[in-house]
């Protein structure tokens, strides 16, 4: 069934082992067709057991399914325990109890709620809500891995397409949400980035670090920050690929590697491509996809305690149905 969606090899695999994984996503945005449309098909596929939130007087229509639990969060009997659990969460923030029972009517705080408590392994939210809204209670609830000390995103990137110089499988970032990341921020980003890479996507990443130089081909401010970056991730993660302090062409393109940076230890072509900034990698992920044909999923966020995605406000149904598989299989460790 999931190869007649037509859809790329490698979300035919992750949408498979989404399956096997068994978990518990929640879509709290349940008045919106598209999430109700894409809740309806992730149950039908058994991409995941799915818990849909909906206001009580919700227009678009759920096909019943027993992978599918439909909840108002106004009227459901857990009300009351998650709105305890809010006050003793958020009690040290001057949160009232009084306005933790009014809290708990948005789906978005329900359903990080649901996440904490773990009644559900994650949840994908952003079709209706700014970025923002959704990463709110993912902080302020689900919280931040051990391990972690930012929040960062990477997009996946499939080029499938005769004309594009790279083929195959891609990651990109920060392109959503660290804006303007120092060495040692970077560095998070670099390792967790290839950490997924290795247990999301079964891949061995190599991971550049971009710049507008290539092992010392120029000197500023802007290059001492990654060139740091670079040092700060090959000592934390010693066995990893890294082309540190590289242009874009020669971390594509080994001959040009070669010719810029005969020394570097690893050799291209980079799969993960982390950029210097969040502008850089906003821009330089849209021309890919708007004007290299890329097809881009994403962002996918790394570095909260369990999974939590935001989708576009513009995304298809099924942009949401990947991030729900992807969320799945996310679950099954934590960055």
């Amino acid at each position: 069934m999931i190869a007649a969606l037509g859809m790329s090899p490698l979300f035919e695999r992750i949408f498979q082992s989404a399956q096997n994984a068994n978990r518990t996503i929640v879509l709290p945005e349940g008045d919106d067709e598209r999430v109700v449309a894409a809740a309806n098909q992730a149950a039908a596929l058994g991409l995941a057991k799915i818990v849909l939130l909906r206001p009580r007087h919700a227009q678009t229509e759920c096909i019943p399914d027993p992978v599918l639990t439909v909840i108002e969060p106004e009227t459901d009997s857990r009300h009351d325990g998650y709105a305890e659990t809010l006050f003793e969460i958020r009690k040290h923030r001057g949160l009232t109890r009084q306005e933790a029972f009014l809290a708990i009517r948005d789906p978005l705080v329900f359903c990080a709620l649901m996440v904490k408590t773990g009644e559900a392994d994650g949840y994908v939210a952003g079709a209706a809500n700014p970025t923002a809204n959704v990463l709110r209670p993912a902080l302020q609830i689900v919280g931040m891995a051990d391990n972690a000390r930012q929040v960062s995103s990477f997009f996946i990137m499939e080029h499938y397409l005769a004309h594009q110089a790279i083929q195959g499988i891609m990651l990109y970032a920060d392109c959503a949400m660290v804006i303007d990341p120092n060495s040692e921020e970077l560095a998070d980003i670099a390792i967790a980035t290839a950490r997924h890479a290795r247990e999301l996507l079964d891949m061995e990443p190599v991971v550049a670090l971009l710049s507008f130089s290539t092992a010392g081909s120029a000197e500023h401010p802007l290059i001492d920050r990654v060139r740091q970056a670079g040092k700060i991730t090959a000592s934390r993660m010693p066995d990893l690929k890294l082309l540190p302090e590289v242009q874009l062409d020669a971390a594509i393109v080994p001959d040009i590697l070669a010719m810029k940076a005969p020394d570097m230890s690893a050799a291209g072509p980079a799969n993960v491509l982390i950029f210097p900034d969040l502008q850089s990698a906003n821009i330089g992920y849209k021309i890919a996809e708007r004007i290299g044909g890329v097809t881009a999923t994403g962002p996918i966020l790394q570095g909260l305690s369990r999974p939590v995605n935001d989708l576009s406000r513009g995304c298809s149904t099924d942009d949401i149905l990947r991030l729900i598989a992807i969320t799945a299989l996310q679950s099954r460790t934590k960055h």
